[in-house]
């Protein structure tokens, strides 16, 4: 993916993506130029900036989606945030650096993901080992004598105070491993490797997970970190879980990787991904725009002035350690209904140099979105009904009915694009989701006059499309 050419990135878009072809290119040169700008010597490649987009358009047409899979096909942290989350300083709310923050915890997850890939084939044996042994285990000798409270001369002894009141169950107990003991294991470990245990249940120890509660504030991440500072100096704490012996591998092979990887190593890498290639999209930039100085419209442009510096370059301190903000590129997005891209500030419409507006879908956008992308709805709701032993089929009069229908209801009602197919199509397909479970082996033909038959009535019915469709 990392040579893609900006038409070759536009065709892995159009498998997900209906239209938006001025959108598709625009963010494909855009991520080409990334590319580009990597090849560059280091002082042509520090003065060459991203050209961040401001896609302009209704909702549900496609902007978070474009911005989503182009991440996905660059491999890159990706962060959407809504801008409306955001208030200046001094008002209640989230200080705008924590998109930053946001996107190294993303980027954090992509390398950690990659770097236990490399060792997975050595953490998957060192599992399977300890598979074997949960379900042979050996004797284990009696525990020592805990060590006196106090020397020889009657002084406390404080070290082995701090021993007794927290003892670390981290260090799996010794065992008496004899030679029959090993060779049971190594059948064992055969039988793992063969998936013929792939159900029996197992009781494993593993270390316990750290539970994250997100980033509600500056005020909660300043409260975690000191925690996690008091956490280094505590053993590490040990829980049982039972398990199957697939499952059980899937998580222990996950915590040896972990062993076996270099956390700082993985932070400095996972610093410099988000710094050459992170994406942060920043849904309803429209909400925060205004020329008008009244009453909470202040704090509309506090916001603006807030998120200014970390589009212009800034640099941020996460607790992996400083960021540079000069080469994310930045995503701006809303529909510019009442406010105008003009209503930004100067300096931050300064900063979205490329404008894009996305068009308005239409019956043939509605058809091709229900039938061609790989994930088109049609075949979610096939693929569902399967599970079920029921195969339903959608003819083609049926598939335009439906696209008419989405189309006559934006224009009735709010325009809420795609969207509405989904509501569409739940409305349609509920009695036959209802009653699935009990039609095995049934084959049921969608057609015209059956979406006419479920749908007609209520979308005639103003009052009553307003609350189902």
């Amino acid at each position: 993916m990392q040579n893609l050419s900006p038409r070759e990135i536009v065709n892995e878009l159009n498998k997900y993506i209906v239209g938006q072809d001025q959108a598709k290119r625009a963010v494909a040169i855009a991520l080409r130029n990334r590319i580009r700008r990597l090849k560059l010597d280091a002082e042509m490649k520090q003065e060459v900036k991203p050209k961040n987009l401001l896609m302009i358009g209704p909702t549900g047409v496609g902007k978070t989606e474009i911005a989503r899979r182009l991440a996905s096909i660059a491999q890159a942290p990706f962060v959407k945030v809504e801008a409306t989350k955001y208030t200046e300083v001094g008002y209640v709310g989230r200080d705008v650096e924590s998109m930053v923050r946001d996107l190294v915890e993303n980027s954090i997850r992509i390398v950690k993901k990659q770097q236990q890939a490399k060792v997975h084939d050595q953490a998957y044996e060192q599992a399977i080992k300890r598979i074997a042994q949960a379900l042979k285990p050996g004797k284990i000798p009696p525990k020592k004598e805990p060590a006196s409270m106090t020397n020889a001369f009657g002084i406390p002894n404080f070290s082995e105070m701090f021993k007794q009141l927290n003892p670390d169950n981290s260090e799996e107990p010794e065992e008496i491993v004899t030679e029959e003991l090993a060779a049971t294991r190594r059948a064992i470990e055969q039988q793992i490797r063969d998936h013929k245990l792939d159900q029996h249940q197992v009781t494993i120890r593993m270390q316990e997970k750290k539970v994250s509660l997100g980033h509600s504030n500056p005020a909660m991440e300043q409260m975690m970190e000191m925690q996690e500072s008091i956490n280094l100096f505590k053993p590490k704490k040990k829980i049982e879980r039972t398990v199957s012996v697939k499952e059980a591998l899937d998580l222990l092979t996950e915590e040896e990787a972990d062993k076996l990887l270099n956390q700082d190593d993985i932070n400095q890498k996972a610093l410099m991904l988000a710094q050459e290639k992170g994406i942060i999209f920043i849904d309803e930039m429209d909400k925060i725009a205004s020329k008008n100085q009244h009453s909470g419209e202040v704090s509309r442009q506090g916001v603006q002035r807030d998120i200014l510096p970390i589009v212009e370059g800034s640099q941020i301190q996460t607790k992996y350690g400083l960021i540079s903000t000069d080469h994310i590129l930045f995503i701006g997005s809303g529909a510019f209904h009442v406010a105008k891209p003009s209503d930004l500030i100067p300096e931050l419409q300064g900063r979205f140099p490329i404008r894009v507006h996305l068009d308005d879908l239409n019956k043939d956008d509605f058809v091709k979105i229900l039938t061609e992308p790989k994930n088109a709805l049609v075949k979610q709701y096939q693929a569902l009904l399967a599970t079920e032993d029921v195969t339903v089929t959608f003819n083609e009069e049926a598939i335009e009915h439906m696209a008419e229908y989405a189309v006559q209801l934006n224009e009735q009602t709010d325009n809420i694009g795609a969207r509405r197919l989904h509501t569409i199509l739940e409305t349609l397909l509920e009695e036959l989701l209802f009653e699935a479970s009990e039609m095995a082996l049934a084959q049921i033909e969608i057609t015209a006059p059956y979406v006419d038959a479920k749908l007609a009535k209520i979308v005639e019915n103003k009052d009553l499309s307003h609350y189902i469709l």
